[in-house]
């Protein structure tokens, strides 16, 4: 019966370092082969002979105790190999030792053995990809720097915490989830140990050149966070990519100020080269687009004069120009632009005319005038009432287009009646006489 686990242990290890021992101290002087009348057996009786001695020694020793059932020690003298360059279990056993473990019953038939050809063919199914090639991964672990993803190779994947996401994250866990599939690109080979690197950052950077480039062509304002101010403008990162604001487009005469770090700013494309890696934004382009979809005709707007001209005056309109001319100033006849409506003087107009294909708006100031020649006598008072006398102004015009419409209804009704009463007229003419009644 076998023993248990601990003594069927114990046993095994007993009878190992006994057999162990036995098969040292052998030799031949002690076990000398059998001899006959002429001396020693010729050699293959002698070597058959040391094999049957070995053979009776192996089975005076005591057998080895197991749970399956009782296994011996089998002495081997020329261990053979059946297929060379395909050892078996035993036959490695024998090779090594001489002494080969055999359980009870001998051992099963190896039908399921794998040769060398059938683990080449194994490793060959294993996918394996090259530097440059986008795969899909699977998030495994984090690790303080970096990410293990599985690839579906022999050995996971390490995305570095650098190229996460477009911009460096301060953890991983902050732009992966754990177990989520993620695409990614191989930008290296494999290490010694089988291991590549991947970049997230690549992969979302040829998408985000994507999006700004439909942007631009649909000529659509985006909003950016300013991330740092220059003597030249400031640096706005757009869908994560790092853009180039010009001072001269951020609003006219101003230049962005420090102020505006880590705030949102409305930009349009004014460049996108994906090859030279250069993006240019504007502020001024996005405001003036929105203010003149916003715009409309008597809409009362505060300025600053940005230039003089003899025709007339142009205004700034918060990132949008605007023309002042000279017939729209005043009521009365102005000489000179310039004593009126200074450089950098702020200014209250109202919008008389646009054109937004072109972008181009026409302001007054004639019409906020209470009395004639305000904007000559009372500049500022014209300014401080602008909103209350172009309420006035529209009540008057649209009093005025009502009397219009009223008139003209008028006319087509008059022309109306005249055209219904001349024929009637004319069959009243055309008809004869009635005869006069018979005298009795």
């Amino acid at each position: 019966p076998s023993a248990p686990h601990g003594g069927d242990l114990s046993s095994r290890i007993a009878a190992l370092m006994l057999l162990t021992t036995q098969v040292l101290a052998w030799s031949p002087a002690a076990h000398p082969p059998p001899v006959c009348s002429t001396g020693v057996l010729p050699e293959p009786a002698a070597a058959a002979a040391v094999a049957a001695a070995g053979a009776e020694r192996c089975a005076r020793l005591p057998a080895v105790g197991s749970r399956g059932g009782v296994a011996r020690a089998v002495m081997t003298t020329d261990p053979p190999i059946a297929v060379p360059g395909r050892m078996s279990k035993l036959e490695r056993m024998r090779s090594r030792y001489g002494v080969a473990y055999e359980p009870e019953g001998g051992w099963a038939p190896q039908e399921d053995a794998i040769s060398y050809a059938d683990l080449e063919a194994g490793v060959g199914d294993i996918a394996s990809f090259s530097r440059g090639d986008s795969v899909t991964g699977t998030v495994l672990g984090f690790e303080p720097n970096g990410v293990l993803i599985d690839i579906g190779v022999k050995s996971s994947a390490y995305c570095p915490i650098g190229e996460a996401a477009l911009e460096k994250p301060m953890r991983p866990e902050d732009v992966f989830d754990l177990g989520a599939s993620y695409e990614f690109l191989i930008v290296s080979r494999e290490d010694e140990n089988g291991q590549q690197l991947l970049s997230r950052r690549k992969i979302l950077t040829v998408q985000a050149w994507d999006q700004v480039s439909e942007m631009m062509a649909a000529d659509k304002a985006v909003e950016g966070t300013v991330a740092a101010v220059n003597r030249g403008g400031a640096i706005v990162t757009v869908e994560g990519l790092r853009a180039f604001l010009p001072g001269s487009h951020y609003l006219p005469g101003q230049n962005p100020p420090e102020e505006l770090v880590g705030q949102p700013l409305k930009v349009k494309f004014l460049d996108v080269d994906r090859e030279n890696n250069r993006l240019v934004v504007s502020h001024r382009k996005a405001m003036v687009d929105q203010t003149i979809n916003n715009l409309n005709v008597g809409s009362v707007l505060a300025g600053v004069v940005t230039a003089v001209k003899p025709y007339g005056a142009f205004v700034d309109l918060g990132g949008m120009s605007g023309l002042l001319h000279i017939s729209q100033i005043s009521c009365d006849h102005i000489s000179d632009v310039a004593s009126v409506l200074p450089l950098g003087a702020p200014i209250k107009c109202m919008v008389i005319s646009q054109d937004k294909s072109k972008g181009r708006v026409a302001l007054s100031t004639k019409t906020l005038e209470s009395e004639p020649g305000d904007m000559l006598k009372k500049r500022e008072k014209v300014f401080e009432e602008a909103e209350a006398t172009a309420a006035k102004y529209q009540e008057r015009l649209e009093a005025e287009r009502k009397a219009r419409e009223e008139a003209a209804q008028d006319v087509i009704f008059g022309l109306e009646s005249v055209f219904v009463d001349e024929p009637a007229d004319e069959a009243d003419a055309d008809a004869p006489s009635p005869e006069p009644a018979a005298e009795n």
